[in-house]
Parts: structure tokens; C-alpha cells; sequence
């Protein structure tokens, strides 16, 4: 079944007036009147929708950690008094300043002495541009914790309200039968925006010493295997390798020496 025909018959069979999502079982949206919605979370659509069913367990939380993620590393800010207190950080400062700007001087007139002003300028733009995009996209790995929200099975179908400000905001849940699919019936009249949405967003997990040291002494270190497997009984040895076998082919070494040999408008 295509994707398009079951989005149009699942909104031939619904109200319109209605707010009606098809979810997988860790609240992705799979069908929705606004094509924009499909592929994210629903807790960044309805916020109030999904607090109210964590709530009430239908969904519940779990933390998940990524141990090979990037992060930016901390920004330092310095004060406007450091220099001052610190003459060698301020005679650092500026050498690092004349060194950066005598490199510009030597790209633009010995390497790019030959261009025209504009090309020069250009190329001045490109460098300062690239040279500060590797500044902002300096990364460090670090471990991060995301959280997953997983629908508990036991929990097949369910109803509420949501109290909003000035109204009740009616839903309806149902798991789809044979299927890790739920779908939610929400009343669209009801404004529940003061509920703030319900994210999915990373945070790097910060150590103390101590407990670094322990996080590193229980990782697992890769080792080789307890013995050795060079072979399989059902393996056919004579179909495995060959390569060393493999001689070279005197047209193919002489062919580099014809095309030098041979004029130009031969070859074209």
C-alpha cells in the first residue's frame, strides 16, 4: 500500500475538524494533515498532548547516552581588564594580530601577485571566511544523554482531557491493531500553546574527576578473539585467492610509451 493512498483514505475516514495523527511507538509522526509535521516528534507539535500522556503512562522516558558524540568545546569569555593585568597575554595578542596579517600580505601580493584587484579581494574574503569557519566549527567528543519516548504495550487504548488555560483539550488513543502504530484523535479547537514542547535534544553529560575515572576504567576494551579461525571446513580453498598469480600485460605496460610516442592529433 503507497503512502499517498493511505494518507487520503485515512483522511476520507476522519473528521476534519479534528486534529488526527498516526504515531510509530516511540512518538514519530507518520500521518498528518500538514505534510511538514511528518518525520518529527509529536511533542514538538503538541507539547500539551504528549506531557498528558506521559503522565498517565502511555509513553514513559528512558535515557539513552551517546558515548561517541561532538560537542563545541566552552566559550571563554575574557574581560576587558585581562590585558591590564596580564601584559604578556596583551604582547601575545597583538603578535598573533601582525603574524595573521602579514600571512594575508604574502597570499595577496607573492602568490596572488598576478591577479587582477578584484580577484585579490575575493580571495582576502575567502581566506578571513574560511579561517573563522573553523573556528565556530571546532568540536570535541564528549558523552551526551537524549531522552526516548517508548510506548508501553500494556497500555492499547486511552482517553482524557488536558486543562488549558480558557478551555479542555479532548483526546483519544488507540494502538493499531498488528502494528507498532497508535493514532490520536485530538480536539483542534482547544489553544494549549502555554504548554512549552515536549524536545528531544541533546545535553552533554559533564563528569567530576572521580567519576570520569571510573567511566573510563569501565569501558570495554576490544580484544582479539580467544583463538584463531583461518579456515572452514565447508570453505573451498582453491576458489579463495589468486592474486598472486596475476601477471602484468606487456601491451598495458608499453601503452604509456605509445601514447607519448604517438602525435596529439591521434589521440583526440
Amino acid at each position: 500500500m503507497r503512502m499517498e493512498f493511505l494518507q487520503r483514505s485515512f483522511w476520507a475516514a476522519t473528521r476534519q475538524d479534528l486534529d488526527c495523527f498516526v504515531v510509530d511507538n516511540n512518538g514519530f509522526i507518520l500521518i498528518s494533515e500538514r505534510p511538514q509535521e511528518v518525520g518529527r516528534f509529536l511533542g514538538e507539535v503538541d507539547g500539551a498532548l504528549v506531557t498528558q500522556l506521559l503522565n498517565m503512562g502511555v509513553f514513559n522516558q528512558v535515557t539513552m547516552y551517546d558515548y561517541q558524540a561532538m560537542c563545541r568545546p566552552p566559550t571563554h569569555h575574557h574581560s576587558a581588564s585581562q590585558p591590564l593585568a596580564s601584559p604578556i597575554s596583551a604582547l601575545l595578542s597583538a603578535t598573533r594580530w601582525l603574524m595573521n596579517e602579514l600571512l594575508l600580505l604574502l597570499l595577496e601580493w607573492r602568490a596572488w601577485g598576478s591577479w587582477r584587484g578584484d580577484h585579490r579581494a575575493e580571495a582576502k574574503t575567502v581566506f578571513h571566511h574560511s579561517h573563522k569557519h573553523k573556528k565556530q566549527d571546532l568540536l570535541q567528543p564528549c558523552d551526551t544523554a537524549y531522552p526516548v519516548f517508548v510506548h508501553q504495550t500494556a497500555l492499547r487504548e486511552a482517553n482524557g482531557t488536558v486543562e488549558c488555560r480558557a478551555c479542555q483539550k479532548v483526546f483519544v488513543m488507540q494502538q493499531v491493531p498488528s502494528s507498532n502504530l497508535l493514532l490520536l484523535v485530538t480536539d483542534r479547537t482547544c489553544d494549549c500553546s502555554t504548554f512549552p514542547p515536549v524536545l528531544r535534544e541533546a545535553e552533554e553529560v559533564k563528569y567530576n574527576a572521580s567519576i570520569k575515572c571510573d567511566r573510563m576504567r569501565s569501558q570495554k576494551l576490544r580484544r582479539r578473539p580467544d583463538a584463531c579461525h583461518a579456515f572452514h571446513p565447508e570453505e573451498n580453498a582453491q576458489d579463495c585467492g589468486g592474486a598472486s598469480d596475476t601477471s602484468a600485460s606487456l601491451r598495458l605496460l608499453l601503452l604509456p610509451l605509445w601514447a607519448w610516442v604517438l602525435p596529439p592529433q591521434l589521440l583526440q
